[in-house]
């Protein structure tokens, strides 16, 4: 455990240092669209809550759901992204997204322990909406490089749910990790409720 936990914290600055060596020689336009799409998911708290929830629920289920959950939000989301970008428009795209939230934090806050196949459903369903926002505004020019800097975001978001699923596991163990997870799954329902209702 303190091992997977030394790798997540070591990944994060090194994915940082490889992203300015890969825009070291990159053009403007792709440098400014990489950071404008990484900032997208970071610019709205329903974005945030919801995949930081995913991390956090990924880390309830353990085993190979751990890393197959988040990867299934970010594949589906990546989907919705690209159906956005063909013009297929989605209705009710901005209150399927806070019903995630309320959602996601509600089964985080439940612990439930779904099959993962069923948690990939879910996640995917919910993250395709993602996407498709994320998509909806944006045209094809810089459309993949755009793409690649939210789908990063995304991936950080997971992991720093995860991190601290595992964390206070290892710090405080099983049963007062339990407690604190489920209890920022009830926050998180209680945030994505304000936010559907007085946001």
């Amino acid at each position: 455990m303190k091992f997977l936990l030394e790798i997540c914290l070591l990944t994060i600055p090194a994915v940082f240092c490889f992203l300015q060596s890969a825009f070291a020689h990159s053009s403007p336009t792709d440098y400014n669209s990489f950071f404008i799409g990484f900032s997208h998911p970071l610019n709205g708290a329903d974005h945030i809550l919801v995949m930081v929830a995913v991390g956090i629920w990924a880390s309830q289920l353990g085993r190979k759901a751990l890393w197959i959950v988040p990867i299934s939000f970010v594949a589906a989301m990546e989907v919705g992204f690209m159906l956005a970008l063909l013009g297929i428009r989605f209705p009710f795209v901005e209150p399927v997204i806070l019903a995630s939230v309320v959602a996601i934090g509600l089964i985080s806050a439940m612990a439930l322990k779904l099959s993962t196949y069923l948690a990939m459903a879910i996640v995917s369903v919910f993250a395709v909406f993602h996407g498709h926002a994320h998509g909806n505004e944006l045209q094809l020019t810089g459309a993949a490089v755009y793409g690649s800097g939210f789908a990063l975001a995304t991936v950080l978001l997971h992991a720093a749910g995860m991190v601290f699923g595992l964390g206070t596991r290892f710090l405080v163990g099983k049963d007062s990790s339990e407690n604190l997870t489920r209890t920022g799954g009830l926050l998180t329902m209680l945030a994505g409720l304000y936010l559907a209702l007085f946001v």
